[in-house]
């Protein structure tokens, strides 16, 4: 685009001069065109410089970097000395058809200035092979690692997903509260919030802390969960979904937990546990379809990042499948629905139960089902993703609507390959009277939870929800092995340094 300065006097208009306005290009944007000879303008960060002309760029936009080829007469040796592995730059020139491989254009460089220096002596990103535990140590920089931004722009991806499908799907966003007085799972692991300062709390006559001169002027915490206040706005907007973080202050260093995690929470009004195991499998696989549609690059190199690090394994540890093979088992093929019973019955007469290959042996009608449990059942015996309902009662929470056999619920839990439980829901308990005898029992104090018990006094309904932990489903959809490498900032034990 040409663009002109004009002077004004009182008779005459002078034209001063003109310049061309570039219009920036995306490194995406470029490898995916096919107008030869065009002049293009891109800024980036260099991955690599090598023989003193061929500088790979990458912008973050893509996973592939756009290679600029050098021209000694237009770049002055100061500025040559100056592009290293992490400096940003700004590059000007045309695009060409490559002669060389693994691409099909490059940028003939006519002018390359540094916008921001890297230190090659202090830049700890160099290009080569790092460990995720040294990357984690360096979460403000990992992200400029193919490994890491790929798995950045698949997050990025799903969470768009996510919004999508409930949009279209006639649901409304609800934002529920991160500091609530409640705690919805039961569990007490959670990160209390309070303005007294360390060791100046006031005590009431039981020499306990006084809660009722704090802040809210009672005892609050960081949420667990937005399940409880969802499903109030789901008996007024009939379909609400929540998407935030919560927190847990469980003490565990596993490559499965964080203290803080992002929740996916849909709940519906009228909804059985049928429709609930309906919309569950409906929305992963249309969450999964939008990633396999718009991140295929990304998916591509990560696909082989997995296959290489399965070749490192022991044979009988390697996965059968790969990860687009995973993503397309759960895609292409319809979720079996198994009661907990009947899953309890091909588990306790499985051959690997019987010749004691399970760390936890089935044994007792009631046990609460591990991981190795679930991929049995998803990739051994039933080969398609699984969905188990109807659980004992007593392995799972006091909202969970309680079938007429008095031992069980209307429980279900989604089981994927390689991971096990994926989403976990329920059709919740309805009736006043069954839901205060299964608080009473679990001592839950009816005054804790009035507002949510006024939703089945004043026009309750069969309603039904899930959770899913956005970072699983990450971490499933990336082929990553640990949570902390699924989250730009992992806050787990002793680690909260970003």
């Amino acid at each position: 685009m040409l663009t002109y300065l004009y002077v004004f006097t009182a008779k005459k208009v002078y034209l001063l001069f003109n310049y061309e306005k570039m219009k920036l290009n995306s490194v995406k944007e470029l490898l995916n065109s096919d107008k030869y000879l065009q002049e293009v303008h891109v800024k980036g960060w260099v991955r690599t410089f090598r023989s003193n002309r061929f500088v790979a760029l990458n912008d973050g936009s893509t996973i592939k970097n756009i290679q600029c080829v050098v021209n000694f007469e237009n770049i002055k040796e100061d500025t040559l000395k100056r592009i290293t592995t992490g400096a940003a730059v700004s590059v000007k020139g045309t695009l060409v058809e490559s002669l060389g491989k693994g691409q099909t254009v490059e940028v003939q460089v006519s002018d390359l200035e540094i916008l921001g220096d890297s230190n090659p002596d202090e830049y700890p990103i160099q290009p080569k092979k790092h460990s995720f535990e040294f990357l984690r140590e360096n979460a403000h920089l990992r992200v400029r690692t193919n490994t890491f931004s790929a798995v950045m722009r698949v997050r990025s991806a799903l969470s768009f997903a996510v919004h999508q499908y409930f949009q279209k799907n006639g649901f409304f966003y609800v934002n529920t509260p991160i500091i609530t007085g409640s705690d919805a799972e039961g569990a007490g692991e959670m990160f209390k919030v309070t303005s007294f300062e360390h060791n100046e709390a006031p005590l009431n006559e039981d020499k306990k802390i006084d809660y009722t001169k704090d802040f809210f002027g009672k005892e609050t915490n960081l949420t667990v969960s937005g399940q409880l206040e969802a499903e109030t706005y789901a008996m007024g907007l009939g379909k609400v979904y929540t998407f935030g973080p919560t927190f847990r202050a469980e003490n565990s260093n596993t490559t499965r937990h964080l203290a803080e995690f992002w929740m996916i929470e849909p709940e519906v009004a009228f909804n059985d546990l049928d429709a609930n195991m309906d919309l569950s499998e409906d929305f992963i696989k249309d969450v999964l379809q939008y990633v396999l549609d718009n991140c295929k690059d990304d998916l591509e190199f990560l696909d082989n990042r997995l296959t290489q690090e399965e070749k490192t394994k022991p044979q009988a540890e390697r996965s059968d499948m790969s990860l687009l093979d995973k993503l397309h088992f759960v895609v292409d093929n319809n979720f079996k629905r198994v009661s907990y019973t009947e899953a309890f019955d091909i588990l306790r007469n499985c051959k690997p139960n019987k010749k004691k290959k399970f760390q936890y042996p089935i044994n007792e009608w009631g046990v609460d089902l591990q991981s190795e449990h679930e991929r049995f059942l998803v990739e051994k015996h039933f080969k398609c993703p699984v969905i188990l309902f109807d659980y004992p009662a007593n392995i799972k929470a006091f909202y969970m609507r309680l079938n007429e056999d008095g031992k069980t619920v209307r429980a279900m839990d989604v089981l994927f390959p390689g991971i096990g439980e994926m989403v976990g829901g329920s059709q919740r308990e309805e009736r006043l009277d069954v839901l205060k005898e299964k608080m009473k029992a679990l001592g839950i104090e009816e005054e804790e939870l009035w507002w949510y018990l006024d939703t089945r006094k004043f026009g309750t309904a069969v309603h039904s929800g899930f959770g899913l932990g956005f970072e699983r489903l990450v971490l499933f959809t990336t082929g990553m092995t640990n949570i902390r490498d699924v989250i730009p900032f992992p806050r787990t034990p002793q680690n909260a340094d970003f």
